[in-house]
């Protein structure tokens, strides 16, 4: 029997190490110190923060600022030149109608029949139909994708999150996602049969060029972020727990993904949004200015 192994297992055992390496002790302070006495407790930090390993978190961002910029980045650059856009939107189907099996039995564990019978739909119209998802026929005909995990049905079972965990390359989550993930790679029927029948780079492989899709797809927004944001760190968990919280709620998304290795968006990304920098430069012609003497000044008009 082939030990089935998740491709996301060796990342969550690198996190619990470093967890266990940092401890909840190592936060960076979230606010500025006050007058207050010697003796007075110190302000908690907010609630939506919940961010104990900070410090910890913050390095392994930077390591991940580092590959991004050194390697995803590139890679997803070259992917756009190598393939043209039709080409590239068949392989994001085809990865997605993958997704199908995971999303469907997360659907009917969540309770939520009628998103299980637009996946189950989805799946066997894009499998036939859309010559085995890489053709998207579903969404024409009416039928848009919707992204589930482990991860979502354990919130809705009423787990809570847990601190916010920043993973090496594979960017924020927390161990309720982290382990729903674990779970859903095991669980997944593509990466089972790549495994008992000795592929399992297959599995890795099907990761890879996940990741490198969702990153070319998210290349200018994250990249204006990253240009706008006072602290880039700060905005990218605040945007994860925002998507996060939207498809926990079954919504639509209209936040980049800041953690474009860990899956595809349900939607299109956005634009990254028009600011003052990106204006045209001669929208206007430029106003000219005189000076004149007091005797050339006009007069105010003599009163009756």
């Amino acid at each position: 029997m082939h030990r089935r192994l998740s491709p996301l297992a060796l990342p969550g055992l690198l996190i619990v190490a470093a967890l266990g390496l940092s401890g909840p002790g190592s936060h960076g302070a979230l606010a500025q110190q006050t007058l207050a006495p010697v003796a007075a407790a110190p302000p908690p930090p907010p609630e939506d923060v919940d961010d104990p390993y900070e410090s910890t978190n913050r390095a392994i961002f930077g390591f991940n600022q580092s590959v991004d910029k050194a390697v995803l980045v590139p890679v997803a650059n070259a992917y756009r030149a190598a393939l043209p856009g039709p080409v590239r939107d068949s392989v994001h189907d085809f990865l997605q109608n993958l997704n199908s099996p995971i999303i469907f039995a997360n659907d009917v564990l969540q309770g939520q029949l009628g998103l299980a019978g637009e996946t189950l739909g989805r799946f066997v119209m894009n499998t036939t139909i859309g010559v085995g998802g890489l053709v998207d026929v579903a969404t024409k005909a009416g039928i848009p994708y919707h992204t589930n995990d482990l991860g979502i049905t354990l919130a809705t079972w009423g787990m809570q999150s847990g601190p916010y965990l920043m993973l090496p390359i594979l960017g924020p989550s927390n161990p309720r996602d982290l382990a729903g993930d674990i779970a859903d790679g095991f669980g997944d029927p593509g990466n089972v049969v790549a495994s008992d029948n000795g592929y399992l780079w297959v599995a890795f492989t099907r990761g890879a060029v996940s990741g490198i899709d969702e990153r070319s797809r998210n290349i200018e927004s994250l990249a204006e972020i990253e240009r706008t944001s006072l602290d880039y760190y700060a905005t990218i968990r605040s945007l994860a727990r925002q998507r996060r919280a939207a498809q926990i709620r079954h919504q639509k998304e209209d936040v980049p993904n800041a953690a474009p290795l860990q899956g595809a968006s349900a939607l299109p990304t956005p634009a990254p949004p028009k600011n003052v920098a990106e204006l045209p430069n001669n929208a206007t012609p430029p106003i000219a200015y005189r000076l004149m003497s007091p005797q050339a000044q006009p007069q105010p008009a003599a009163g009756r």
